[in-house]
Parts: C-alpha cells; sequence; structure tokens
C-alpha cells in the first residue's frame, strides 16, 4: 500500500516543473504540474495539467482536470503558437516574452479542502474559495465563492454546502493549518461527528 509522508509523491510518469509542492502531496500518473504550488496534502490523478496557479492545502483534484487552460492571443491577426512560440518556427527568433509574462499574471488561486471533479476546467484567472467544489466538466469561467457548489458550462453556483454562519465559524477554525498529529487526533471526529458538533468541539 503507498504511504504518503512529508516527502511529495511525485509518480514516475508525471513532470513537475518549477513548482513547489507541500507535505504529504501526490502528483499522480500522467500529470503536470508548472509554475504552481499545492499546499500541503493536495493531490492531483490521472493526467491532469496544472500550470500558473496557487493551490491551497487538502485540495482533491480529480483525473484529467485542466487548472489554467492557456489563452491564445485572440486580439493579434493570428491565434497560432508561431506569434509567441517563434524560435520553433524560425532562425534567429526567440519567443515573445511579453505573451508568457501575461499569462502568467492570470494566476490562478484555489482555497484550502476545494474538490475538482474529473475532467473541470479552470480558466485563467479564477479565484475558488475554501471548501469549494467544482463539479465534473464544469468549466469555471469567474470566482467560486468559499463552500460554493459550482457546475455546469459555464460553471455557476447551485448551492452552498453550509449555511453562511457554518462556512464562517469553519473559515475561523482553519483546521487545515493543524499539524499532522492533531489531525490524527481529530480523525474519528472527522468521521463521524455532524458539522455543528464538530465545530463545537474544536472551538472551544
Amino acid at each position: 500500500m503507498k504511504k504518503l509522508s512529508e516527502t511529495p509523491f511525485v509518480h514516475e510518469t508525471a513532470k513537475v516543473t518549477q513548482s513547489t509542492l507541500g507535505r504529504y502531496t501526490e502528483v499522480g500518473a500522467h500529470c503536470h504540474v508548472a509554475w504552481s504550488s499545492m499546499g500541503d496534502y493536495s493531490y492531483c490523478v490521472g493526467g491532469t495539467q496544472i500550470a500558473y496557479a496557487t493551490i491551497g492545502k487538502f485540495s482533491n483534484i480529480a483525473a484529467n482536470v485542466r487548472i489554467y487552460a492557456s489563452m491564445h492571443p485572440m486580439q493579434r491577426a493570428s491565434l497560432h503558437h508561431f506569434t509567441y512560440r517563434s524560435a520553433m518556427y524560425f532562425e534567429g527568433e526567440t519567443d515573445d516574452a511579453d505573451f508568457f509574462a501575461w499569462r502568467a499574471e492570470n494566476e490562478i488561486a484555489i482555497g484550502h479542502d476545494t474538490w475538482i471533479g474529473h475532467g473541470a476546467v479552470i480558466m485563467p484567472g479564477v479565484t475558488i474559495g475554501n471548501g469549494a467544489i467544482i463539479g465534473a466538466n464544469a468549466v469555471v469561467t469567474r470566482d467560486v465563492a468559499d463552500f460554493a457548489i459550482a457546475v455546469g458550462v459555464p460553471a455557476r453556483a447551485i448551492r452552498q454546502r453550509f449555511a453562511d454562519p457554518i462556512a464562517a465559524r469553519l473559515d475561523a477554525l482553519a483546521w487545515w493549518d493543524w499539524d499532522h498529529d492533531q489531525l490524527h487526533r481529530a480523525l474519528p471526529d472527522f468521521r463521524s461527528l455532524p458539522i455543528e458538533a464538530f465545530l463545537e468541539k474544536y472551538e472551544a
């Protein structure tokens, strides 16, 4: 059985470029992570591609997700690579550094304890709040609030996981910042306590 540890696990078929991975993280088979960070305990599996993203702790990222669907230069006479990956096509040309800098400025931010469903696409510049759920095959073009459930194309919030007072208490509790031993001690309560009972116990 695979055992995760403070050393990130990167599958032999995965590729991680200019990125940082937290403790107990996993980058699964055929995933690509570039110019991004993944917080402690976050994972991605099965062909997911991530670029220009800051991902919080405990993010659950399913297979074939695309976080940062690359933008082409729609304002130019041509959308094609040759205008910005020019070194691939023309002797003596360099790539368009300004264009890639623009891509990097449109970073994605994903909060703690999120669930990004199978095949979802997260567009540049989007922020997804703590505890949010993105449905399978959704295309997220705008921000998603804390603890919202967003589905569809384009994605829209269909409901909140918790009432606003509960969500605010969860944010304030910030259990995702607990250390590993504290998480372990609380495991039975994560498994069995209703949300209000869990909050009452650990707020004290």
